[in-house]
């Protein structure tokens, strides 16, 4: 299947995966059958954004408010992790692909974080897609962790506060090295970023998807790209159209 080509490509697409259990609870099925469906959904979106030439693909998959969630699903949603990593990272890293993780490190228990750090490791020097793993993260904890680094610099005596840019505090977010996402991708229809990438999305577009995550295909993906090609990225100035014309 030939890919399609687009006016203009996102270099950074990021995706909160939303639904697994509405998706489930819809056909009468337990919520982490949603789970294990929305796996393959991940599967697949991997592999449409690597066809498609997309740099750096992050994906939502475990947020730090997510622990509130029942044991058990906690426990099914700690496995499914596992069996993803020992299942995937040689097919992935055969694809040339890189894994990076994102989110809070230090509450992990050892055995999975062990898991994501022998991912990262793995794929270290591969130079296809970027896959990120928003794994225990909340952007509001990251930008804290950040502002933390920075503090303890200023009172060490290494920087000043008016040392402090945009650019200095970038550096110390976890995604420090990746663009921003050009395109955010959120299923299940609702409208909200629910913590992700707050800082990173500033001029961030949007796609929001009416299909819950177990659902998302190739074809979902595609669509959402071929939205990104016809918007009009401005960045806070005028548009290349009004520049033209106001000329």
């Amino acid at each position: 299947m030939s890919e399609p080509a687009f006016l203009s490509m996102p270099e950074h697409v990021a995706i909160i995966m939303d639904g697994n259990g509405r998706w489930a609870k819809q056909r009468g099925l337990p919520r982490a059958m949603g789970h294990r469906k929305g796996v393959e959904a991940v599967r697949e979106t991997v592999r449409a954004a690597g066809d498609a030439g997309i740099k750096y693909l992050t994906l939502f998959a475990f947020s730090s408010e997510n622990w509130r969630r029942p044991e058990a699903e906690v426990t099914d949603l700690m496995g499914l992790l596992k069996a993803f990593i020992r299942r995937d990272l040689a097919e992935l890293h055969a694809q040339n692909v890189r894994i990076k993780i994102i989110g809070d490190r230090q509450s992990l228990r050892s055995d999975i974080l062990n898991l994501l750090l022998e991912a990262e490791e793995t794929t270290r020097d591969n130079t296809a897609l970027t896959l990120v793993i928003a794994f225990n993260y909340g952007s509001r904890d990251e930008i804290a962790r950040a502002m933390m680094s920075l503090a303890k610099d200023i009172e060490a005596g290494r920087l000043q506060a008016g040392d402090i840019t945009p650019e200095l505090i970038n550096a110390r977010l976890d995604t420090a090295g990746i663009p921003d996402p050009d395109l955010i991708i959120r299923t299940s229809g609702e409208e909200r970023l629910s913590n992700f990438l707050l800082w990173q999305a500033a001029y961030s577009e949007f796609v929001f998807v009416p299909e819950y995550w177990p659902d998302f295909s190739r074809e979902l993906f595609y669509a959402a790209l071929e939205k990104f090609a016809a918007r009009d990225r401005r960045f806070g100035g005028i548009s290349a159209q009004a520049a033209a014309v106001g000329s």
